[in-house]
C-alpha cells in the first residue's frame, strides 16, 4: 500500500509546485515598480548631465511601457521592464554623480 500512495502523491506533489511557481508569475510587479518610480525620482532630483538625461529618458520610456504591460496584465513583462527602467535610472544617477557630462536641465 505504501508503494501506491507514493504513486499518488508525488505526482500531486509536483503538481502543487508547479501552481505554487506558476503563482508568481502573476502576481502583479508591485515592489519593481515602485523601485522603478522611486529611482527615477531620484535621479530626476539630481543635476543630470546630457549622458544622464538621455539614460533618464530611457528609464521613463521602460517605466511607461512596464505601466502598459501592467494594464494589460502581462505581468512578466511589465516585471522585467519596471527592472530595466530601475536600472537605467540607477545609471543615470551614477553618471550625474560622476560630473563627467556637463548639466542638461
Amino acid at each position: 500500500m505504501p508503494l501506491s500512495a507514493a504513486r499518488i502523491l508525488l505526482p500531486l506533489l509536483a503538481f502543487a509546485g508547479f501552481v505554487g511557481l506558476s503563482a508568481c508569475e502573476t502576481a502583479p510587479p508591485v515592489q519593481e515598480m515602485s523601485d522603478a518610480r522611486q529611482a527615477i525620482a531620484v535621479a530626476k532630483a539630481a543635476e543630470v548631465g546630457e549622458e544622464a538625461a538621455v539614460e533618464l529618458a530611457s528609464a521613463e520610456t521602460y517605466l511607461e511601457s512596464a505601466e502598459k504591460k501592467l494594464g494589460e496584465r502581462d505581468f512578466s513583462r511589465a516585471r522585467n521592464d519596471a527592472i530595466e527602467a530601475k536600472l537605467r535610472a540607477i545609471r543615470a544617477l551614477k553618471l550625474s554623480e560622476s560630473g563627467s557630462s556637463t548639466p542638461y536641465r
